[in-house]
């Protein structure tokens, strides 16, 4: 059967026929039905649309070119129609050097490759009671009307085979396939149709087509006007209905008509809306808990002793710390971190350790809820053994199978494009191109740090001169401020110029990488972007949580940054406060420019489009010339969708320690995300073509890795970005005997104890400060719980005390502790939570049962039928051969 069906399919790679042979479309005037789906007989559907510009009338190309592509065009047509497609082309209403041509498939054609692409089809009504939950009564009220988007019926579904027609339920030919199955169908024809042969290389596919600008577009048609009911009585208006019951701001709080999406855009779309649902409906949870600690802590502000230690004039005011810089910066007064220190107590507190503790477990539970979330839609969508069946090898793959390599299962030859020794040079080409990328990236943030290191000087040294006086102003536009916010503004522009240019690199190496199939090309493509957009956006955290502040030395013997920059300190509210400001910034920003990007440009030119033919707009305009009109979906589909949610996830879960509200944002994003999703995909941009997905893809992985690198990066923030443990430390053993002088545990004396005493004579030439000293003293403080050293005048001054190395203790004891209960926490849960419920288990099992059943029935049916006619001729013969002579 197999063979047979490839004799049918393969010729389309065959020779290019003659001129005389090649068929032509048929042509037909529009018939000005603007919602009409169909020919101009009004019978035979429309399943895809090829738009381009007449030749005769291009103006922009040489004579000799336009006569080669309008050869390429005629004679891919004339493929189609011998592969049995149907086309009829109309010119354009508004513009007559447009060209739309019709594609229709016939049912045969439907048949025949559906048995070819593995299409699993309905065979008999779903007869499995379902269980409502004990919630339903809950969900129903935020679910869409089941009156105006009626639940779809369920079938069991087996693949589709030719011989096997009178098994499956067929009620109407017309309908038994539906929009979305048929589209995908023919631009599977589509893309594997040959136009030319060059070299004894066969060049064939729609996409090789649009490349080179034969044809100008290529997309199946939405069904109806987003904004008003089809005309068109034959059309179920399942647009509108999309647009008025899930994209439309109104239904921000409804749940998703998942199925009704699955059934027009396809299972790609629609486990991608799944996903962001469920990961969005887990935020909520986190934001609770979230808001709950930043309103512990903004509680228990006031009750925080070190920070009133900072602002009180008695103990603060009288403490003078020492220059931050080499030469131009001058000595200050600690409490001018008065303010930071209060923000600090609401991000700095206990509850900011109970939420990072409950992040490790809670991204846990979305991971694997989702898990099983995902299993019961591969179940209800018929994608269980997709991957096994129906997935197909891309063309491009197809096209450079040259080389001869025996299998080793089948112990038959088939062909490849590349040889063992050329698949290892390629990956080695690839793996190093992609590590020159990253290391690219490093270097542009290496390029930040000798940024904020040299205009921390030029701060230093003029902007205390321009707002002398302005007290007020003084307190929060710090040296280290301006170079922090500065710093964090170029850092976003460089992170979104980088993301244009990365972009291109991974689609260039993956291409020359020549994955196998859609799905491994769309995994290592991920892989690839993800490897960029993770240092690309997370390094500049990374380097303000861990090392900014880490190695500076003290005032005596500084730290150099080549051998010229002094080594950055962190701001003295703290580098945590530094960080959320980080966070704020990239991921606002980054919030801003993809909405920008992804909603406001293709409405924009949408926009001027509609405007540029108002002067026509008294014409009556097709559905297809309607569609044409709209911004193209893009190659690589929803792919920018999912990298953008699983950046923002790696900023809710790496750094949430340093900014509880992180949820409750991502929460409010991803609620409006959902909609301009669903607006921009009804309204703005053509129907995709239909696609089957299994699961997310090589996005599972990666989130499974952010979860675990979550838990040490929140556990190294706690103990080396905040001042929990040096806090910690001194209230159970350094303010009572024999360290310290109270009688029972307190957190008074904590300021004056964690801050290093250095003699202002001690300051080499090299870094002395040119401003004058402050009255008689003649010490003065180094930056707090960074660097604990013994005073001036100690057998070991300046060397580290015992109170450091408590710290640093505690510290890593402290991470070993964290880490091995949440990972213990994480393997209890996973291992609990099984990743297909006994549910959906029962389920699958339950259908493969019934169609085996059912399929082996019918079979058994046929053949006692044919055995009873031949039974019967056999009996009669025996009947003759011995009935008696006389008779």
């Amino acid at each position: 059967l197999v063979l047979e069906l490839n004799q049918i399919i393969i010729p389309t790679y065959g020779t290019v026929p003659e001129q005389q042979n090649l068929h032509s479309p048929e042509w037909a005037d529009f018939d000005d039905k603007p919602d009409s789906l169909f020919f101009s007989d009004g019978q035979r559907r429309i399943d895809f649309v090829l738009v381009y510009e007449d030749e005769s009338k291009k103006m922009t190309h040489k004579r000799s070119d336009r006569k080669k592509q309008k050869r390429k065009r005629q004679v891919y047509e004339s493929n189609l129609i011998n592969n049995g497609l149907q086309l009829e082309a109309t010119r354009s209403v508004l513009d007559e050097k447009l060209i739309f041509v019709k594609v229709h498939a016939p049912w045969e054609v439907l048949c025949t490759y559906a048995e070819v692409m593995h299409i699993k089809l309905p065979l008999q009504p779903n007869d499995l009671k379902t269980r409502d939950s004990a919630f339903n009564w809950f969900s129903r009220l935020f679910r869409v009307d089941e009156n105006i988007i009626k639940p779809e019926q369920e079938f069991f579904t087996a693949p589709f085979q030719k011989e096997l027609l009178s098994n499956f339920y067929i009620q109407d030919k017309d309908t038994f396939f539906n929009p979305s199955t048929r589209s995908r169908i023919v631009h599977f024809i589509l893309s594997r149709v040959e136009y030319a042969t060059k070299n004894n290389v066969k060049k064939f596919g729609i996409n090789k087509l649009l490349d080179t600008g034969i044809y100008k577009a290529a997309f199946p048609l939405h069904d109806s006007s987003f904004r008003h009911l089809s005309t068109d009585p034959n059309c179920p208006s399942e647009r509108y209905l999309l647009y008025r019951e899930w994209a439309h701001p109104k239904n921000i709080f409804k749940l998703q008509p998942l199925d009704f999406i699955r059934k027009y855009y396809g299972e790609k779309i629609g486990i991608y809306f799944a996903w962001l649902g469920f990961y969005t409906n887990m935020l909520i949870v986190a934001a609770v808990v979230g808001v709950g600690c930043f309103l512990y802590g903004c509680l228990t502000r006031d009750n925080c002793t070190w920070s009133q230690e900072v602002c009180d004039p008695n103990i603060g005011g009288k403490i003078i710390m020492c220059p931050q810089c080499d030469k131009v910066c001058t000595y200050w007064n600690l409490t001018i971190t008065c303010e930071s220190s209060k923000k600090l107590c609401i991000f700095d507190s206990f509850g900011t350790l109970v939420f990072a503790v409950f992040m490790g477990i809670w991204v846990t539970l979305f991971l694997e809820f989702w898990k099983r979330r995902q299993a019961e839609l591969e179940y209800e969508w018929d994608t269980v053994e997709y991957l096994e069946q129906e997935e197909q090898v891309r063309p491009e793959y197809e096209a450079r199978c040259t080389h001869v390599v025996m299998n080793e299962i089948t112990r038959q030859e088939e062909h490849v494009p590349y040889t063992a020794c050329g698949k290892c040079i390629r990956m080695t080409f690839c793996t190093s191109a992609v590590f020159f990328w990253i290391l690219l990236i490093i270097a542009s943030v290496i390029g930040i740090i000798v940024y904020r290191l040299s205009v921390f000087l030029v701060f230093s040294a003029t902007l205390s001169q321009h707002i002398t006086g302005t007290e007020a102003i003084r307190k929060y536009l710090t040296p280290q401020t301006a170079t922090s916010v500065t710093a964090s503004l170029i850092s976003f522009i460089i992170i979104m110029v980088l993301n244009v240019i990365y972009e291109k690199v991974a689609i260039l190496i993956t291409d020359f990488e020549l994955p196998r199939t859609q799905t491994d090309y769309e995994n290592s493509l991920t892989t690839k972007m993800f490897l960029f957009q993770f240092v690309n956006y997370y390094s500049s955290c990374f380097y303000i949580a861990f090392f900014k502040g880490k190695f500076v030395g003290h005032p005596g013997n500084p730290v150099y940054w080549l051998g010229k920059y002094r080594n950055e300190e962190c701001d003295p509210g703290g580098c945590l406060l530094e960080l959320t400001t980080q966070l704020a910034i990239i991921v606002g920003g980054k919030a801003i420019w993809n909405n920008i990007q992804e909603v406001f440009l293709p409405w924009v030119k949408n926009l001027i489009g509609r405007y540029c033919a108002a002067a026509r707009s008294e014409k009556v305009v097709p559905r297809w010339e309607q569609d044409y009109h709209l911004q193209p979906i893009g190659k690589l589909g929803l792919f920018y969708e999912y990298l953008e949610m699983v950046i923002q996830f790696g900023f809710v879960t790496l750094f949430v320690a340093s900014f509880p509200l992180a949820p409750l944002l991502a929460l409010i994003n991803n609620m409006l995300e959902i909609r301009l999703d669903a607006w921009k995909l009804t309204t703005q941009f053509r129907r995709m073509v239909p696609q089957k997905a299994q699961d997310i893809g090589a996005w599972q992985p990666i989130m499974q890795g952010i979860a675990i690198l979550a838990v040490v990066t929140n556990a190294m923030i706690i103990a080396f970005t905040s001042d929990m443990i040096p806090r910690l430390v001194y209230y159970w053993s350094f303010s009572v005997p024999p360290y310290g002088s109270h009688s029972s545990h307190t957190m008074k004396g904590y300021i004056n104890s964690t801050l290093s005493v250095f003699n202002v004579s001690d300051f080499r030439n090299a870094s002395k400060p040119f401003s004058s000293w402050f009255g008689n003293q003649t010490t003065c403080r180094q930056v707090p719980y960074r660097d604990l050293r013994y005073p001036p005048g100690h057998q070991h001054q300046y060397e580290h005390n015992i109170y450091y190395w408590h710290v640093i203790a505690a510290k890593l004891a402290f991470i070993i502790v964290m880490e091995h209960v949440i990972y213990f926490v994480k393997f209890i849960i996973s291992y609990v939570i099984p990743d297909v419920s006994q549910k959906t288990k029962s389920k699958v099992k339950r259908e493969k049962y019934l169609t085996q059943k059912l399929l082996h029935e019918n079979d058994l049916k046929v053949v006692k039928k044919t055995m009873g006619k031949i039974a019967d001729k056999i009996i009669k013969g025996v009947d003759s051969t011995f009935r008696p002579k006389a008779e």
